[in-house]
C-alpha cells in the first residue's frame, strides 16, 4: 500500500503511519533498527528497492529523505509505503524543498522508532564529513558508497580524514568475498614468505585501493597498484613468495581463477556483490568495524600520490588496459 500526503507536517505523518498500522494489524515491535537514507529526489528508488531486500533479513523502519531541491518553495512532500510495497519494513518518502530541502535532524527526530539503534546511509552525495552532519550525529552506523560519487579516490580521502568509529563504505564491503578467498588461501600455504603484492583493478575503483591497503597492512609487504581501465572493478592479486607466486584473477564478472604452485588452477565463483547484499551485510552489524578503520587511515598519501600520477600522466587512457602503474 501506498500513502501520499502532499504539504504535510512530519506530526501528520506519524500519526497516518499509526492509522495504518492499527488498519492491517501490523506492529512495530519487531523493527529492529530505523535506517535513514539521505538522496536526492529522483534518485531514491535503486535505494529503496535495496533497503527493502535487506529487510527481509533485517526488519527496520526507512525513511528516505530526498532533497527535492533548495529553489523550490518550501514544503514538505511524504509518501508512506507499508505491506508489499515495503518489503519486511515500512517506507516513509520526505521529499523536503526550499528550507526543508537539506538533510535535518528535525525531520526525522518524531519518526524515529523508539530504543532502536540508526543506521545513516549516503548511497549518493557522501558528506565530506559524515559523523559530523546533522544525521550523521544521531547514528550509530554511516554507510557511504565512494564509488557513487565523482571523485571516488577523493571520497575515500575524506573518509580518512574524517573517520569516526561507526563509519564505513561500501567499496569496503564489495571486498568481503576477495577477503575471504585471500585469507582461505594463505592458511593453506606452507610458511614460506610473501615478499610483494600486485593488485590490479579498474582506474575508478575505491574498492581496488583499499584491498590494496588491506594487504600492505595485513602482510606488511610492498602492494603495486596496477589501474586498468574504468568500469572492470579488480581484476586480479598476485602474492609473490621465493617458493612460487599465487595468482587469484577474475577476468570477467563472475568467475575467478586460482593459480598456485604445484597445484592445477582451481575456478571459483567470485561475482560482483550486488547492493542488497552489500547493505544487507553491513546491517548485520552495529559496531564500529575497526578492520575497516584500521585500513582506510593507512592509505595515508596514497590518494594524493594517484591523483599526482593522473595528473602528471595527464589522465588516464580509458582505452588502455595498463595505462599507469602506482606504487602504494
Amino acid at each position: 500500500m501506498i500513502v501520499d500526503l502532499p504539504d504535510t507536517t512530519t506530526s501528520k505523518i506519524s500519526k497516518r503511519l499509526m492509522s495504518l498500522r492499527e488498519q492491517g494489524g501490523v506492529i512495530a515491535l519487531g523493527r529492529v533498527l530505523t535506517l535513514v537514507v539521505v538522496t536526492k529526489s529522483g534518485l531514491e528508488e535503486e535505494a529503496i528497492e535495496a533497503a527493502n531486500d535487506a529487510s527481509r533479513e533485517h526488519p527496520c523502519r526507512i525513511i528516505v529523505l530526498a532533497n527535492a531541491g533548495a529553489d523550490a518553495p518550501t514544503r514538505l512532500d511524504a509518501q508512506i509505503r507499508v505491506g508489499g510495497d515495503a518489503g519486511a519494513s515500512e517506507v516513509i518518502v520526505l521529499r523536503g524543498s526550499g528550507e526543508l530541502s537539506e538533510e535535518n535532524e528535525s525531520l526525522v527526530a518524531a519518526l524515529l522508532l523508539p530504543d532502536a539503534p540508526i543506521v545513516a546511509w549516503w548511497p549518493y552525495g557522501a558528506p565530506k564529513n559524515a559523523g559530523e552532519t546533522s544525521i550523521g550525529r544521531m547514528a550509530h552506523r554511516r554507510i557511504t558508497d565512494s564509488a557513487n560519487e565523482e571523485d571516488p579516490q577523493q571520497a575515500l580521502e575524506n573518509i580518512r580524514m574524517t573517520y569516526q568509529a561507526g563509519d564505513t563504505d561500501l567499496a569496503w564491503t564489495r571486498l568481503t568475498t576477495w577477503r575471504i578467498q585471500l585469507a582461505a588461501v594463505l592458511d593453506q600455504v606452507d610458511s614460506s614468505p610473501i615478499t610483494a603484492v600486485t593488485v590490479e583493478g579498474a582506474s575508478d575503483s575505491p574498492s581496488t585501493l583499499l584491498l590494496a591497503a588491506w594487504l600492505e597492512v595485513s602482510l606488511k609487504v610492498s602492494v603495486r597498484l596496477v589501474a586498468t581501465r574504468a568500469g572492470g572493478g579488480i581484476r586480479s592479486v598476485r602474492l609473490c613468495r621465493d617458493a612460487g607466486d599465487i595468482l587469484l584473477s577474475r577476468p570477467g564478472q563472475t568467475v575467478a581463477e586460482l593459480t598456485q604452485p604445484g597445484q592445477p588452477a582451481q575456478r571459483i565463483s567470485l561475482p560482483r556483490r550486488t547492493l542488497r547484499l552489500c547493505l544487507a551485510e553491513e546491517l548485520r552489524r552495529l559496531d564500529p568495524d575497526e578492520v575497516f578503520g584500521e585500513t582506510v587511515r593507512s592509505l595515508g598519501t596514497s590518494t594524493a600520490y594517484l591523483e599526482r600520477q593522473v595528473a602528471s600522466t595527464g589522465g588516464l587512457n580509458p582505452t588502455s588496459d595498463r595505462s599507469v602503474l602506482i606504487a602504494i
